[in-house]
């Protein structure tokens, strides 16, 4: 399939600039042919465009004085465009509607006459699914779950029974949405197990990767807000929330009942400790341990730098001295300001 430029900039804004051309499909910059597009996100990338034998490009209005004799889309955010113009080449399959004769469904269902059950999927009793939904081969809906229009359920997605999926929700292969929280009590000799008998409720717009676990609220429920990404290999305890349009990626670790406000990003492997809110717009690195709230927004990493393991083993000595180190500090500073005192207590 291709497209004019002309037809692109007609379905997705940005402005033409140069020879009307068709492009076959995107690729990277530095490996673009003459039938195809590229974007250039930053003037960083200046040396690859100029080299670049793209047949278009996407760039800032600030790029495209350089480029007079080439075929361009001008537009605000070049790697916005690439992303609206990639999904343009390459749609959502839309459903087969209708119910696989290898699929399980159980009684008193109300399934959208749009949405597609796929060979080998389970749906329990008493499960509402929208319009144009797609529950892929394998998947498992337990009892009473409730889910909306345009969802997504890859092979193998298992949702726990009474869980609550909104509108275009997209959950990735192998992940578990509702499956036990991690409740323990512990009864003289042994752990007594504390029944989970919240939900989770996944609201508009979220995407799950694929093997992310968000495991049911114990009492009240677990809830991934409206817009939020969750990437994948993610763990989600009981009762957390995670505010609107929030980013997390992939191997992090969120223990329970912890509240993660609106519009933050999670790099890889951070890991959260439980009952601890964090602020909105907050961004935290990858590799952080986050071990209290954070009520102020801003940028939060603790991650130790690489290093050579020699350089680790001899820094590694001295953290182990360090509560010597400050008692030492603080013993010499309390002599100083009583050598300082005394100098500048009056002589007879």
């Amino acid at each position: 399939m291709s497209y004019t430029l002309e037809h692109i900039v007609a379905q997705l804004g940005g402005e033409l600039r140069g020879q009307n051309r068709d492009v076959s499909r995107l690729a990277p910059l530095d490996l673009a042919g003459a039938d195809e597009i590229a974007f250039v996100a930053s003037a960083k990338f200046r040396r690859q465009m100029l080299d670049s034998a793209a047949g278009a490009l996407i760039v800032t209005e600030a790029l495209a004085a350089e480029l007079p004799d080439r075929s361009l889309i001008v537009a605000a955010d070049p790697y916005l465009y690439f992303a609206r113009l990639a999904t343009l080449f390459h749609p959502p399959k839309a459903p087969r509607a209708g119910i696989h004769p290898r699929a399980v469904v159980g009684e008193g269902c109300r399934i959208g006459e749009s949405s597609e059950i796929a060979a080998n999927a389970t749906v329990g009793d008493n499960v509402v699914i929208g319009e144009r939904c797609r529950i892929m081969p394998g998947v498992v809906v337990g009892d009473g779950c409730q889910i909306g229009d345009d969802v997504t359920l890859y092979p193998n997605v298992t949702v726990y029974h009474g869980c609550v999926i909104g509108d275009r929700v997209g959950v990735h292969s192998g992940s578990v949405i509702g499956g036990d929280g991690f409740g323990l009590a512990w009864d003289k000799d042994h752990w007594f197990k504390i029944p989970q008998t919240g939900r989770v409720v996944l609201e508009d717009d979220v995407e799950i990767g694929a093997n992310t676990t968000v495991d049911r609220g114990a009492l009240a429920d677990t809830v991934i807000r409206k817009g939020a990404k969750i990437d994948n290999l993610v763990q989600i305890a009981h009762n957390v929330e995670i505010g609107e349009h929030t980013a997390i990626a992939g191997c992090v670790g969120i223990a329970g009942s912890t509240k993660i406000g609106a519009r933050c990003t999670v790099g890889g492997a951070a890991m959260f400790v439980g009952h601890i809110e964090v602020a909105d717009r907050t961004h935290i690195g990858g590799g952080t341990l986050v071990s209290k709230s954070i009520k102020e927004a801003g940028n939060y990493a603790s991650s130790y730098p690489l290093q050579s393991m020699k350089d680790w083993l001899s820094n590694a000595v001295h953290v182990r001295h360090l509560d010597d180190f400050v008692k030492r500090v603080k013993q010499l500073e309390r002599e100083l300001e009583t050598l300082k005192k005394s100098k500048e207590e009056p002589h007879e």
